[in-house]
């Protein structure tokens, strides 16, 4: 049997429902799917956590659902996979109540991390060693050589920056291909400048808006936080927009080209997407073509009738 190409995908609490429709329509119909596919993880974060990077994320989320939803996830064997990837954690933020409960909630061993800060990382380490540690593509490691590095560090995966994509003169070279992960459907500008302050900027507003919600009265009007200000055509981009990029890996590269290679883990965006885009990137990179309009009605419409998982 062939090794499985496994997809991290979006977002365990925002696209719940829709992820939960996915893997009862990978287990319902395996014959309907690109052979070998399965889901390798699904990463995000409860609010509030300032840990958080990325993508910027508040509200409220009671512990009776994180615990649900990771059951949920868990019980199919899948991991769920924390988005602590804030840029500018320092010393004062490690014994965050809310963040160390998170990972005490997920602590089986099967649940993962992904890091930007060494400091953090250096924490979660030594308190919380049962779980694997995957190194971000906000570290932006555009570097050959500072890859090669990363990949010699214990880090279960590295998530390689985008720009690497298509880049065969550096991709056909890497050391351990099976333990990078490709950021297939990248939706920034390939020559983006603003890359790394963007991921800055939204770490500051996690960091601010986590402070205000520790004592915010009910109903109270959050803070204007910077992110607010940082505007990006990019970040909404629905998928058929940016698969001209040359960034953009096809679904027929993965299975002809990264495959072959001996990359097998990818990961396709959308945190802070609606749902019918997340939707139709699966629809995209996982359903075998003479299929793909007959499953994207199918999950559209039990998407449409708001399923519930658990009470």
């Amino acid at each position: 049997m062939s090794e499985q190409i496994r997809f991290h995908i979006p977002d365990f609490l925002k696209h719940f429902t829709l992820n939960m429709l996915l893997v009862q329509a990978m287990h319902n119909h395996p014959e309907k799917f690109r052979d070998n596919v399965t889901i390798g993880s699904v990463y995000g974060v409860f609010p509030t956590a300032l840990w958080n990077g990325g993508r910027f994320f508040q509200g409220q989320c009671d512990e009776r659902v994180m615990k649900a939803v990771l059951k949920s996830f868990n019980d199919q064997g899948i991991p769920c996979r924390y988005t602590f990837t804030n840029p500018l954690i320092e010393e004062k933020h490690l014994q965050d109540g809310f963040c160390n409960r998170l990972l005490k909630l997920a602590d089986n061993g099967l649940n993962e991390v992904i890091v930007a800060s060494p400091i953090l990382e250096d924490y979660i380490r030594t308190n919380y060693p049962n779980f694997p540690i995957i190194s971000s593509t906000c570290k932006e490691l555009t570097d050959a050589q500072a890859l090669e590095a990363e990949l010699a560090k214990p880090y279960q995966l590295v998530v390689l920056d985008y720009r690497h994509n298509n880049n065969w003169e550096v991709l056909s070279k890497i050391s351990a291909p099976e333990r990078c992960e490709i950021l297939v459907d990248a939706c920034c500008d390939p020559d983006c400048p603003r890359r790394g302050d963007h991921y800055r900027c939204i770490g500051k507003s996690q960091l601010q808006y986590a402070k205000w919600a520790k004592t915010a009265k009910p109903g109270a009007t959050p803070p204007r936080l910077d992110v607010q200000s940082f505007t990006c055509k990019y970040m909404e981009l629905p998928l058929y927009a940016t698969t001209g990029f040359r960034t953009h890996v096809t679904p027929e590269a993965i299975y002809e080209q990264y495959v072959p290679a001996g990359y097998r883990n990818f990961k396709l965006e959308g945190r802070s997407l609606p749902d019918i885009n997340v939707l139709e990137s699966y629809i995209y990179y996982m359903v075998k073509p003479e299929y793909q309009n007959e499953m994207r009605l199918e999950l559209l419409l039990r998407l449409t009738r708001k399923q519930k998982y658990f009470s």
